[in-house]
């Protein structure tokens, strides 16, 4: 057992905790890192192997607008490459497969185009209302964080493929179902990341880069920036407040005094540690509601990249299966061919109690099937990440908000209590949930304990990131087509108005003297 004297003790060895102690250090104030897990990296997880080179099991992917995890890659000397989307790829709906190119499969249906655009251009209009710093603020917030999102699909959809579209996109993004989490959770979600084509596209959006080496990279050269200062096992179970200092324990037995503490583990596990005086009712309210997503990240890897062979990119995207959604993995040089899945919400729930080697058999058979190639039942390597039973992360990526969470509880999200001060990807105001929103939070939350300490005003906690030269940010805009195209119920309206019209022509015509 030992005791340590610090400035500001951190709990988390993820992004956020060690962009704030990266931070704090540079302004000259000595810090302490207890991470829980024996190694960095939090909820990015890059495993080393010969027989895969690396593979990331966890967060794994950038785009535009994702200013300060580009400036600190740059920092660190980390290099991106573009996920590769070249070819074409696999849609199967409702039992019907197309192969397409772009980044939307082509819709030939004039009922399910109107409906699939109406509900695209409804969601980005409302979630534009949505501030991503206070999403209770919305103009609608308790209407709609009185619904789920299943309720509001229910509402707006008047075609199947709209509604599994947005169910899909629900589960990829939330690892949660539709009546799972409240429609204003989803909305903010959507404008937190820059807007729903942002989040959801690979080319110019969430899912356009990943690191050469893999993500946990960032957290090993945060790391290494402050070298000495990282403590692994370090399981943090008690926390005593007083007014002039954090006294912070761990599992072993090891104690740190600090005039500060950051809090950057996940939200919704803080009711693991017991703190003095204890956390307020209204804290401890919300963490007892925002459980984690529900996912298996899996890879499965093959001797050859054998489906660009036959002209396609390894995206899929379908209602059916264990996995809704993959992309080729393969590595930027073309070596060790791999195709990224996610198990997610129910589908990992339900599959959870299956033996790696079993999953792997059923995602072979799954792509055999979906991409209509039978040399996918053939791989050669295969490696998971069931982040519903890793005990320092409870799931992935981030902590979900049912109806009438974000409205009653949302602002203890990153209110401080006494000298504690909450980071972590969830508890950011843009690109929450992902490794921009880490190092985000971590940094505010860093600058929040500099102006408590006198150091800056209080101005300075919030700070833009202004652009990269590196991630081109091209805005989204509508085709014309898309800004006029009616709603379904619009366009039955018309359509009977004018079937009427030109019925009162006719007979007016037929029996007029």
């Amino acid at each position: 057992m030992s005791e340590t004297e610090v400035d500001v003790a951190i709990i988390g060895g993820g992004i956020s905790g060690l962009s704030a102690a990266k931070l704090l250090t540079e302004q000259g104030l000595d810090v302490v890192v207890l991470e829980a897990r024996d190694r960095v990296g939090g909820r990015t997880y890059t495993i080393r192997d010969p027989a895969f080179n690396y593979t990331d099991l966890g967060g794994a992917y950038v785009g535009p607008t994702q200013r300060r995890v580009a400036r600190m890659a740059k920092e660190l000397g980390l290099k991106f490459y573009k996920v590769s989307l070249e070819k074409k790829a696999i849609l199967r709906f409702q039992n019907k497969w197309q192969a397409y190119t772009g980044l939307i499969p082509p819709i030939f249906n004039p009922i399910t185009l109107m409906d699939a655009n109406h509900l695209q251009q409804t969601i980005i209009k409302l979630s534009a209302l949505v501030p991503a710093d206070a999403p209770w603020k919305a103009p609608k917030a308790d209407l709609w964080d009185s619904m789920t999102l299943k309720e509001f699909l229910d509402k707006t959809c008047w075609t199947n493929f709209a509604y599994e579209m947005a169910a899909i996109i629900c589960r990829s993004v939330l690892c949660a179902e539709p009546h799972e989490i409240s429609l204003l959770a989803f909305l903010w979600y959507m404008s937190s990341g820059q807007g729903p084509e942002r989040v959801i596209n690979s080319t110019n959006g969430a899912q356009e880069r990943k690191f050469v080496g893999g993500s946990m990279q960032l957290s090993e050269r945060l790391a290494d920036c402050v070298k000495g200062k990282v403590r692994l096992q370090s399981v943090v179970v008690q926390v005593q407040q007083t007014d002039d200092k954090v006294r912070v324990r761990t599992s072993s037995g090891d104690e740190v005094i600090a005039r500060y503490l950051i809090s950057a583990m996940p939200l919704s596990l803080l009711n693991r540690v017991s703190f003095t005086p204890p956390l307020p009712s209204m804290k401890l309210q919300l963490i007892q509601r925002i459980p984690m997503g529900s996912i298996i990240k899996t890879m499965i890897f093959y001797e050859k990249r054998f489906w660009q062979d036959i002209d396609l990119s390894g995206q899929m995207l379908t209602d059916t299966g264990p996995i809704l959604y993959c992309l080729d993995d393969t590595k930027p040089d073309g070596s060790f061919p791999c195709i990224m899945g996610f198990i997610l919400a129910d589908r990992a729930r339900k599959l959870t109690a299956l033996r790696p080697e079993e999953r792997k058999e059923l995602l072979a058979k799954h792509y055999a099937e979906v991409f209509r190639c039978p040399e996918f039942l053939h791989p050669v390597n295969y490696a998971e990440m069931n982040w519903m039973e890793e005990e320092f992360s409870g799931g992935c990526y981030t902590s979900n908000y049912p109806p009438g969470t974000l409205t009653r509880y949302g602002k203890e999200i990153r209110r401080p209590f006494l000298r504690t001060y909450f980071a972590g990807t969830e508890t950011a105001a843009y690109w929450a949930g992902y490794m921009e929103g880490a190092i985000e939070a971590g940094e505010r939350a860093a600058r929040e304990i500099l102006c408590a300490a006198g150091k800056i005003p209080l101005s300075e906690i919030w700070k833009d990131e202004p652009p990269v030269a590196e991630f081109e940010e091209i805005p989204f805009v509508p085709m014309f087509i898309e800004r006029i195209m009616p709603s379904v119920p619009v366009f039955l309206s018309c359509a009977l108005a004018s079937v009427v019209v030109f019925g009162a022509w006719i007979f007016r015509c037929t029996y007029a003297k």
